[in-house]
């Protein structure tokens, strides 16, 4: 297949497509080596880079059309009835500890922080940033989480050995919270589907911690 015929049809896929495509799938259904896809993948990111308005970003294996940062305010001003949610701090915080330390679990999570994180993660969740991995084997088996391939988009890394470090990440993550108002807990206690005890739905089950102050410090210590 002709290179011109290749670029072509693979700009085509991915703006049909809309979601990532893995360009293991694009080799295998085109019969295609992946030296030519990955260059073709090259030639079409150097197409949409700069001031385009489409640039071409890879990550896990998978590419895909997305806009150019340069102009989300103006984007994110047109749209903004569909722009998704500011998060929090505390779900800064959350999704910072999980990022750098998945799979972890709920209790983890808020042995570090020293405070319950129901809400956290439940902003986390909707946003689809973090997900639940599996369960950790020991008593009550507790969920596990990790991040999402739309956390990798919406960070600009390929895949996690790419974290910055945290301050980094943690700056990037306040570029979200800046750009809308912050969901209040009401708000998310609302979204949340919960029992007569006040448990979400996604933690039914769960044993609830419930942190003292001597409990934070320890956290806080354990962490330093």
């Amino acid at each position: 297949m002709e290179i011109e015929l290749i670029d072509d049809i693979l700009e085509s896929l991915l703006f049909v497509s809309g979601d990532g495509l893995k360009i293991s799938d694009i080799c295998e259904l085109l019969e295609l080596q992946k030296s030519e896809v990955t260059g073709a993948v090259k030639r079409l990111q150097k197409k949409f880079g700069g001031k385009s308005g489409i640039h071409l970003i890879t990550y896990n294996g998978k590419i895909q059309f997305a806009s150019n940062p340069e102009y989300s305010d103006v984007i994110a001003c047109v749209l903004n009835p569909i722009k998704e949610k500011a998060l929090s701090t505390p779900a800064m915080e959350t999704l910072s500890i999980i990022a750098y330390r998945q799979p972890v679990t709920r209790l983890d999570v808020e042995h570090i922080r020293g405070v319950n994180c129901d809400y956290a993660l439940q902003a986390l969740l909707k946003n689809n940033l973090i997900e639940i991995v599996g369960r950790k084997e020991s008593l009550g088996k507790p969920l596990l989480f990790g991040t999402t391939e739309n956390f990798l988009k919406r960070f600009g890394i390929e895949d996690i050995t790419q974290l910055p470090d945290r301050d980094a990440l943690l700056e990037k993550i306040r570029d979200i919270e800046e750009s809308t108002p912050a969901p209040d807990e009401e708000q998310l206690y609302n979204y949340a589907q919960v029992d007569e005890n006040g448990t979400p739905d996604f933690l039914q089950g769960e044993e609830l911690l419930e942190i003292d102050g001597s409990d934070a410090e320890a956290a806080a210590t354990e962490t330093d």
